[in-house]
């Protein structure tokens, strides 16, 4: 039995995001994240603000990217 291409829609022609590109980005975020907060802490432990503020800002934009997944 034949099958023809007429039966199937892929992803492309719905606009649907691939699962697999969903979890990458979860992860990218989540990896963020969890550096920002490795940066933070360590800025505070040798008391350098900069190093501090930098690791602040990468996790909430971590945090942001997985706000922004999740609606």
């Amino acid at each position: 039995m034949a099958e023809t291409n007429d039966k199937y829609v892929t992803q492309e022609e719905t606009g649907e995001v691939a699962p697999v590109d969903e979890v990458e980005g979860r992860v990218e975020a989540e990896m963020k994240r969890i550096e920002g907060s490795a940066r933070e802490a360590v800025g505070q432990g040798l008391h350098d603000e900069r190093k501090e503020r930098e690791g602040r800002e990468l996790r909430e934009e971590g945090e942001r990217a997985l706000d922004e997944q999740n609606q």
